[in-house]
């Protein structure tokens, strides 16, 4: 039997069946990692099903992946890359513009201010400080500012960048924002940090990266606590789209500056008409892609604030675009090879914590600002 190398370039167009029986394989490794996702022991570390189907796919592609036929693994790639956009437009149906009014300024302000300061902040550390390559310090930024995992798969897609950087993006989530779910409450209770229930919601809402994790931490506080929590928290989520836009347009700069400055370079030697007109071809800006999924999010989001749908429907979409995501995370591990982990590891995990930092305390101060301004 032939084995699978998911990162060389095929020889031929994969064939249909082949695709199929790799799209099915994955989804029942979702399924199986549903099933233990849902154990007393996972639950209650508020680990979802996502990350625990990152950390099976990449153990499974990276010991057992000999036993996988290679012509399934356009059906691997497809789930990592096509399926997940469809499942992060289905996001949407998680919001409601009702929800985000409850919390009105107070959580909109707490949720922009959280979101910008920490790309910016995480851009510039992972680039500037940590050395990392553009695509890994963004993802890693996303992960920490946005919507943790689902932040990251939605920014891979957009950057099409290699699976290893959305893992080693994952890791950081899952090890700093467990970290906040276990330590925040405890804070609180232990009196060591001094916030009401509305700020404990604001706070928790704002700075810890995963919906679930979210949940969790703030179950421990209240159900008022968790309510406003979540509501910041989709507040957050419902900034990526605007996000992923303006990210967008900054990543196409550089490719207009090369521009320039090649055709003035060529203008200066003397290069031929010809010539210059060549380079300058092919050092044309790209045309920015506004990301469907991006928008297809916001109508989601519009379907959702209207109750076009009832609510069992959304229920049960919810629960198949969880196992989608599941499915994308899962093939995202098979595609990720720990050796390429190893060589940014350190600096990926040290940007995060960068982060984590501030969003510990510069989210405490963002609180403290926000309830003052607008209490």
């Amino acid at each position: 039997m032939s084995t699978v190398n998911l990162h060389a370039a095929p020889a031929a167009a994969p064939s249909t069946r082949g695709q199929l029986n790799g799209i099915l394989f994955v989804a029942l490794f979702a399924a199986a990692v549903t099933s233990v996702a849902s154990l007393p022991a996972i639950a209650g570390l508020g680990l979802s099903p996502l990350i625990v189907g990152i950390v099976a796919g990449a153990i499974y592609g990276n010991v057992l992946r000999d036993g996988m036929p290679a012509s399934w693994a356009d059906g691997v790639n497809f789930s990592a890359r096509k399926l997940l956009r469809i499942a992060v437009a289905f996001f949407g149906l998680r919001v409601s513009l009702q929800e985000i009014a409850q919390v009105g300024l107070p959580g909109l302000a707490e949720s922009v201010l959280i979101v910008v300061s920490t790309l910016a902040l995480g851009t510039w550390a992972g680039m500037k400080l940590m050395k990392l390559d553009r695509d890994t310090a963004l993802l890693t930024a996303a992960g920490s500012a946005i919507c943790g995992a689902a932040a990251v798969l939605a920014f891979e897609s957009t950057l099409q960048s290699k699976p290893h950087k959305s893992a080693m993006a994952v890791g950081s989530v899952v090890l700093f924002g467990t970290l906040s779910m276990f330590l925040y409450p405890a804070l609180v209770r232990a009196g060591w940090l001094h916030l009401d229930t509305v700020g404990a919601g604001l706070f928790f809402g704002g700075t810890i990266h995963e919906v679930a994790q979210v949940v969790g931490a703030a179950s421990n506080v209240g159900p008022e606590a968790t309510h406003i929590a979540t509501i910041v928290k989709m507040t957050r989520v419902m900034l990526l789209v605007p996000v992923l836009l303006a990210v967008g347009v900054w990543i196409n700069r550089p490719a207009r500056k090369d521009s320039t400055s090649n055709a003035a370079r060529n203008a200066t030697k003397g290069v031929t008409q010809d010539h210059a007109a060549g380079s300058a071809h092919r050092h044309a800006p790209r045309k920015l892609a506004v990301p469907w999924f991006a928008l297809g999010f916001l109508l989601c989001v519009g379907l959702n604030s209207v109750h076009v749908l009832p609510d069992t429907a959304t229920h049960t979409l919810n629960l198949l675009d969880t196992f989608a995501l599941t499915m994308a995370m899962t093939a995202l591990g098979m595609e990720t090879r720990i050796a390429q982990i190893r060589e940014a590891g350190p600096r990926a995990l040290m940007t995060g914590l960068i982060l984590y930092v501030w969003l510990f305390a510069g989210g405490l101060g963002i609180t403290w600002a926000v309830q003052r301004l607008f209490g």
